[in-house]
């Protein structure tokens, strides 16, 4: 059985460099990738273990590739750690707002941390949802 693979979709530069560097070094294989358009591809292609997903990015955002994600049959059950600079409570409040527009609702995921994250926090929830997995 090979190392678990990690998804770490982020627009910045020094997030996906922190992000690849602590997961590399604590035993995962992780793949960076700057946009959820080419998130959702490479998600598509490496079938990870765990997605951690940026909120706010350019073009197609976090939450749309999320939302691509939850409804995708062979993507929905990986779990996903959103990443954000917006407080959770302001992104509960987003999504139940979202949620309220669509015919079917996108669940929350399954954690979410604000920026930036605490390596050893980060590592634990990581693990965790890993193995629930």
């Amino acid at each position: 059985m090979g190392k678990k693979k990690i998804l770490i979709v982020d627009d910045e530069m020094d997030m996906r460099i922190f992000m690849s560097t602590l997961f590399e070094t604590s035993g995962y294989k992780a793949v960076a990738t700057r946009d959820g358009k080419d998130g959702i591809r490479k998600a598509k292609d490496i079938l990870p273990d765990l997605i951690i997903l940026d909120v706010m990015m350019p073009g197609e955002g976090g939450v749309q590739m999320y939302r691509q994600l939850k409804t995708d049959k062979t993507l929905k059950d990986i779990p996903v750690v959103m990443l954000s600079a917006v407080a959770k409570k302001t992104f509960i409040h987003y999504l139940k707002m979202l949620n309220i527009q669509l015919n079917n609702s996108i669940p929350y995921p399954d954690a979410y941390m604000e920026k930036p994250p605490e390596a050893e926090e980060l590592l634990k929830i990581t693990g965790k949802l890993i193995l629930q997995k």
